[in-house]
């Protein structure tokens, strides 16, 4: 390195004295024109500076090099089964959309026909005879049931042992009930999992099965509702 260097000041000091086709006066070239005794203490200079450079070069890189700090290596993402709470979350989804089986406290509510004595009177007073639609169990009945149990807080839900779901559409043909393509007859009974004190609060509230028991005292359609404290309702069937 010190020899280049000394080799490069000597190339420099030619090149400036045979720079061709520029204008400069005397002064802008008197260090072209230095002596034998000069041109050795520019060079012995130089050549002290280069030493000294190329000592500390390595100190230099060495301490920059400490100064940067390492790259972190990069890692895999957890898995879900490893970031906590997930696995957890999947559950309580499955469970809110009726892909698994759901375990506790529940209501049961069960609609029936009027019986075949009750068809023929006497009735109390006040109450006209009755219609053959009056005497049955209706599509609009089974809702109302679901419905107020939903807004009592319902967690989940059967309707003849089979888990309703977002896709589940209670139909009624004539006093049958379709169900995810299964026919049903009376009674129909209606289980939900969750608060019980709040579920039948929402039952004996809601307007419409305040009307259903009218029918109920009228032409004594059924109408129980019963409370378990350990009830399993299945998963849906994909």
């Amino acid at each position: 390195m010190v020899i280049a260097s000394v080799l490069s000041l000597g190339v420099l000091l030619g090149g400036v004295a045979r720079q061709p086709g520029r204008s400069a006066d005397a002064n802008a070239f008197a260090d072209a024109r230095l002596g034998p005794g000069a041109a050795a203490q520019v060079i012995a200079d130089e050549a002290r500076r280069a030493a000294t450079e190329a000592a500390t070069a390595p100190a230099t890189a060495t301490a920059s090099a400490r100064a940067v700090p390492p790259k972190p290596t990069p890692t895999a993402a957890p898995s879900a089964s490893e970031v906590p709470g997930t696995t957890r979350s999947r559950l309580d989804l499955a469970r809110a959309v009726g892909l698994a089986a759901v375990r506790g406290p529940a209501v049961s509510v069960e609609l029936d026909d009027a019986p075949a004595e009750s068809r023929r009177g006497p009735y109390p007073r006040g109450v006209r005879s009755p219609g053959p639609d009056d005497l049955v169990v209706h599509q609009q009945d089974v809702q109302a049931v679901v419905n107020a149990l939903w807004h009592g807080g319902a967690e989940a839900m059967s309707i003849m042992g089979v888990r309703v779901t977002a896709r589940t559409a209670v139909r009624c043909v004539g006093n049958t009930l379709l169900l995810d393509g299964e026919v049903f007859s009376p009674p129909f009974r209606i289980t939900a999992i969750g608060d019980t004190a709040a579920m039948r609060t929402s039952l004996r509230d809601n307007p419409q099965i305040i009307v259903y028991r009218q029918y109920v005292d009228a032409y004594r359609l059924g109408y129980r509702v019963s409370q378990s404290t350990d009830v399993t309702l299945p998963a849906a069937q994909p």
